[in-house]
């Protein structure tokens, strides 16, 4: 029984996780609501939420299994969630050719994809560093 404890225990943390990473992000590196723009068909929007939402995924999984408690994997995943969020706020200031917030604004699913796939880059990197 303490099996499932455990795995109800690590999900219900890393999901809870996920929930607060997304709404940190939603607050603190945009200045425009992704989620009402997917409303409105705003698929550029949609690769932006959905890549921060994988790479959040994939740095809570490996801090649920590279840590040693729950506790152990509920401060590696707080430490992930706020790089994630550190890198981005860069990618911001390092685009200075162009606004990602306009960029999102006007469905420009080139930037939509690069922030995806940049979203998943840094996720699989902060992943690979939380190891002991």
């Amino acid at each position: 029984m303490n099996l499932y404890l455990n795995f109800g225990a690590y999900l219900v943390s890393a999901l809870g996780l996920l929930i607060a990473g997304v709404f940190l992000f939603e607050i603190t590196t945009t200045k425009l609501k992704e989620f009402q723009l997917i409303g409105k068909k705003n698929v550029t929007a949609a690769l932006s939420l959905g890549g921060k939402m994988l790479g959040l995924a994939i740095v809570l999984g490996a801090a649920a299994e590279y840590s040693v408690s729950l506790v152990d994997m509920v401060i590696w995943g707080v430490i992930g969630i706020v790089s994630q969020i550190v890198f981005f706020i860069l990618a911001e200031v390092v685009t200075i050719r162009f606004s990602i917030h306009k960029a999102i604004e006007e469905d420009n699913r080139a930037v939509g994809v690069m922030l995806f796939t940049l979203s998943l880059s840094v996720g699989w990197i902060v992943a690979k560093c939380l190891t002991y």
